[in-house]
């Protein structure tokens, strides 16, 4: 039984024109074009493309995973078909300009359109995903040759691209890098080394594939510091743009995994014959700092993955409550009595509603994020981009690792609702689980995105970002207050929110002289900032939600505003909570996990 609901449409038009408000963006210069009927359009061609294209073969891509024959790579046809229909809509260029034949739509625009492929189905979305990464680093940092080479074709779809970075020695530790860049003579360098876990490495989808190559040069600092970044070609590109030679990249092997099988996980051989010609991308040295670009939007795109996994199994298991009949109430003991639906029964509402709280949730996050993205790029003044810099980089590790948890819970809700059936291939529930458990792997691991948090984030700037955020959060409380219903979030939020910045100070000393042990437990750090940001996007939606339900004009959209609050009290209620055991716990700065010593296992 295969599902095709990817999205609740009238959330999507909640969060992006009610509480977000992006229609204002059209009053900037870049966006003049643009009025709510082009975001409109663009918003309902990705979902008739994403339903049309995507979502049939979601289930037909996992079932035959990429295969490689030695020779080459074969994927279902209606991959290739989906991807072609992307690219031929523009969606690979959404947000570029139109010299590059882009539609310069917002990034929260082309952010919302990417959610709904990868709603319909993650894998074949990810190439897209990796191409247009990719080509923004080019853009940002490549020489003239190297963005007259190869932007046009990767924004056309032309071209894919990955970043090659893991090696099988080193895995997250990327100071243990040993790939190799050896100075050639015209300027070019001999790569030579072996990835692993490369994304979209090899395939037939496109004349060419651009991979973005983590390698050192001879000579160079040890560790991060001697990390440089190149462009590297599966086919050599002439200076007309024409395609050359093939490039000394081999594929090793395909990697088999638990889910999100539609995407090849390459092993690549960089240089086996000495023949691995790539291109220096900026300036020796740099690469580390130049691929966190395409890493921080690849996070932020895994967070956006994460939810949309999420929120299909969200949707699947609500149809299925309300259609699936079975029990009656538990003070109805007639068995002549019609059984109810599932919906019926409070603890499969209290699975729903904790899924509904989840995804929606950080659905809210992720497109705040790309809004963020916008403000960086387009805002008023100088001093409004670099405070959305700030809480962009500060957010980043939340947005990655907040929806790979708990949309992860979701969709195991989604699987506990179904029941027996959902552990089993006829419902696309148990997909959608494995799909999601790889989000809390790549991109950077829920451990890492933790000690990246704490131990850097937070204190960064002396505490600027979590200053401007503190702003944020302390905005909308005042709005809130104005709402006689919002008081009590707003007290608790606030709560948190003072509970949250004494830990933070209570644990600055001990990061600056004993980092091993205040990071140690940076994971709960993670998960209650986590949570306080989620109860903040809650709060923005309830705001917005209590506000219109007095206007509503009709008894659906009352309905809706009335889910909206109602997930907010639920999460206010049940989930919030959990923070101040956590926030108090590290305090203490327990050492229970750091003094266990390996032997005692």
């Amino acid at each position: 039984m295969q599902d095709a609901q990817i999205i609740n449409s009238r959330d999507l038009e909640f969060q992006l024109f009610e509480v977000l408000e992006v229609e204002t963006l059209t009053r900037r210069a870049r966006h003049a074009d643009h009025s709510r009927e082009t975001f409109d359009a663009a918003l309902d061609t990705a979902h008739t493309v994403a339903v049309e294209k995507f979502a049939t073969h979601n289930r037909l891509a996992d079932e035959h995973e990429p295969q490689f024959d030695g020779q080459r790579v074969t994927l279902p046809a209606e991959v290739k078909d989906a991807l072609d229909a992307m690219r031929a809509s523009g969606f690979l260029a959404a947000g570029k300009d139109y010299e590059w034949g882009g539609m310069q739509l917002p990034s929260v625009i082309s952010f919302a359109c990417l959610s709904l492929f990868k709603s319909a189905n993650i894998a074949t979305a990810s190439y897209a995903m990796l191409t247009t990464a990719n080509a923004n680093v080019i853009e940002r940092f490549g020489s003239e040759t190297q963005k007259r080479k190869y932007l046009q074709a990767l924004f056309e779809g032309r071209a894919f691209g990955t970043m090659a970075l893991t090696e099988p020695q080193a895995g997250s530790s990327l100071s243990d890098l040993v790939t190799s860049a050896t100075p050639n003579a015209d300027g070019t360098y001999s790569i030579r080394g072996n990835k692993i876990f490369i994304s979209g490495g090899d395939h037939e989808l496109s004349e060419n594939i651009v991979h973005l190559v983590l390698a050192r040069i001879p000579g160079g600092p040890p560790g991060v510091k001697g990390i440089s970044l190149f462009t590297v070609p599966k086919f050599h590109v002439n200076e007309d743009g024409s395609l050359g030679a093939r490039n000394d990249v081999a594929l090793a092997g395909l990697i088999h995994k638990m889910g999100w099988r539609g995407t090849t996980s390459t092993m690549l051989s960089f240089g086996e014959h000495g023949e691995c010609i790539g291109e220096l991308v900026g300036e020796p040295h740099h690469g580390l700092a130049y691929m966190f670009h395409m890493m921080n939007e690849a996070r932020i795109g895994v967070g956006l993955g994460a939810v949309m996994l999420g929120y299909r199994g969200y949707l699947a298991s609500l149809d299925y409550a309300r259609e699936r009949p079975q029990g009656r109430r538990p003070d109805n003991k007639n068995p002549l009595d019609p059984q109810l639906p599932l919906i019926e029964h409070a603890d499969v509402r209290r699975m729903l509603l904790a899924q509904k709280a989840y995804v929606e949730g950080a659905y809210a996050l992720c497109l705040y994020a790309a809004r963020l993205v916008d403000e960086q790029n387009t805002g008023e003044s100088e001093t409004v981009r670099a405070e959305a810099g700030l809480l962009l980089d500060l957010l980043t590790p939340v947005v990655k690792s907040w929806p790979s948890q708990w949309c992860l819970e979701a969709n195991s809700l989604a699987i506990q609702i179904h029941g027996g059936y959902g552990y089993t291939r006829e419902y696309p529930v148990e997909q959608f689980y494995r799909d999601n458990r790889l989000n809390m792997i790549h991109e950077g691991t829920h451990g890492i995105q933790a000690i990246d948090l704490l131990g850097r984030k937070v204190t960064m700037k002396q505490g600027a970002a979590l200053k401007q955020l503190a702003r944020e959060i302390q905005q909308t409380i005042g709005t809130a207050r104005e709402h006689p219903a919002l008081h009590a979030h707003a007290d608790a939020l606030g709560a948190a929110w003072t509970d949250l910045t004494a830990t933070v100070e209570a644990l600055l000393p001990t990061l600056t002289h004993e980092s091993e042990r205040a990071l140690a437990n940076a994971n709960a750090f993670l998960e209650a900032f986590g949570h306080i940001v989620i109860a903040w996007t809650w709060l923005r939606q309830a705001i917005v939600a209590n506000a219109a339900l007095s206007a509503s004009h009709s008894e659906a959209d009352a309905d809706f505003y009335r889910g909206k609050l109602h997930a907010c009290q639920w999460f206010f209620r049940w989930e919030l909570p959990r923070v101040a055991l956590m926030l108090a716990t590290l305090r203490t700065l327990d050492d229970t996990t750091l003094a266990m010593a390996p032997q005692w296992f």
